[in-house]
């Protein structure tokens, strides 16, 4: 192999691990405890373009949703970002976070729009 071939690979090596890096650094996860009383439990994971459920499960509600907020409490559940409703019954779900900027927001809620309850809250790091 030529030194301006081994040079290019390198290159190309490079810039894939400072990819993967970015990657990593833009997810940020935690785990989800109860709140209110209420069960729930599993991992969520945050990116700029996703927001993935994993391990999942909550305590049945009529109306819940997931939100991006900075807290657990009503209003913070009111000044965050409603993501969309969740199941509280599937392990495994992926939420498209287009448009929203995760960067303003360290945790993630379950929450019964309904009864106005907050069922459970993950802080992300």
């Amino acid at each position: 192999m030529s030194d301006q071939t081994a040079s290019s690979q390198e290159q190309s090596e490079d810039m894939s691990d400072d990819m993967t890096d970015d990657m990593d650094m833009a997810a940020r996860t935690g785990t989800f405890e109860g709140l209110n009383d209420k069960s729930v439990a599993g991992m969520v994971e945050v990116s700029d373009t996703e927001l993935v459920l994993s391990g999942y499960s909550s305590d049945e509600g009529p109306d819940l949703h997931v939100y991006l907020t900075d807290g657990t409490d009503e209003a913070a559940v009111a000044a965050g970002t409603e993501i969309d409703v969740v199941a509280f019954d599937e392990a495994s779900q992926t939420f498209a976070l287009d448009g929203v900027d995760v960067a303003g927001y360290d945790t993630v809620v379950i929450h019964c729009d309904k009864a106005k309850a907050v069922f459970g809250a993950a802080p992300v790091a």
